[in-house]
């Protein structure tokens, strides 16, 4: 390992934050800390950037991955015929030198130091990372209130509603109250869906409603519908995924729906589309 203290001081406050030094040299650069102020100014920047990259990285990570993105990979068949195998190639075993293989660790080495510093010393990057913590929080949280009824759903399959399907009148006026929005109970038996009855969940602290529906193979989708003050041009059947739940989301005359159902169903936009007629 090359001598840290012949490194560029860029290099070595890097180390240090990622935690690449020994005590000895964590106890070094620390005084030198304490007593040079233009390092402390270095080492902060440096601090900044990497909070902001770790961020970045969160951010993209809690993205939800595309549903058409998920369906195509569940229905991409295996090839028919076997690949033919290239030919194979001489291996070349390449040794380096050991003066080689320290100047490219080295290399190495600063582009990832130099790549730390710049992001940590750009004008933006506080600004950036200040509207990023200080970004509202997405007004749609209900969706993920559904989400997690909906996985409550499918875990107890023995109880999946309040109110059985038998009960219709009651379905109507309890629900019609309790969400204010009239409604009508969508025939989904063409699609080999069966209405098992309704119960009533919170989302976003609000009441909403809820129609179960299952299959012959066990799967449960749900109707959920609450009032909403969306303005005419919102965007109507979105379809997103959130791991093994698909929602389409759509709203009209004042009320906002979410079909939620199984990801691997392709059919579920035009089935939400039927229930958007028939409810």
């Amino acid at each position: 390992m090359p001598d840290l203290r012949k490194l560029p001081l860029e290099a070595q406050l890097t180390a240090l934050l990622d935690g690449e030094v020994s005590p000895e040299q964590r106890h070094e650069l620390e005084q030198r800390l304490a007593d040079d102020e233009n390092a402390r100014r270095l080492h902060e920047r440096l601090r900044h950037g990497a909070d902001f990259g770790r961020r970045r990285l969160d951010d993209i990570l809690k993205e939800p991955v595309p549903l058409a993105l998920v369906r195509s990979i569940k229905s991409t068949q295996p090839p028919k015929t076997p690949i033919a195998q290239r030919a194979t190639r001489p291996q070349v075993k390449l040794a380096p030198s050991g003066p080689q293989a320290l100047a490219a660790a080295l290399i190495l080495f600063a582009v990832g130091c130099g790549i730390g510093y710049f992001v940590g010393i750009s004008p933006d990057a506080d600004e950036v990372a200040t509207t990023t913590a200080a970004a509202p929080a997405n007004t749609n949280d209900w969706l993920g209130d559904v989400t997690a009824y909906q996985r409550l759903l499918i875990r107890q399959p023995r109880h999946l509603v309040e109110v059985p399907a038998s009960q219709a009148e009651e379905i109507s006026s309890w629900l019609t109250t309790a969400i204010g929005v009239p409604f009508r109970v969508p025939d989904l038996s063409a699609e080999s869906w069966t209405f098992q009855g309704a119960r009533v969940i919170l989302g976003d602290s609000r009441p909403v409603g809820q129609l179960v529906y299952s299959n012959a193979d066990g799967d449960v989708i749900s109707i959920c519908f609450r009032k909403d003050a969306l303005p005419p041009e919102a965007d109507d059947f979105k379809e997103t995924i959130k791991d093994e739940i698909g929602l389409v989301t759509w709203h009209n005359a004042g009320t906002s729906y979410v079909l939620a159902g199984p990801s691997a169903e392709a059919a579920l936009g035009q089935l939400a589309m039927k229930i958007a007629t028939a409810i």
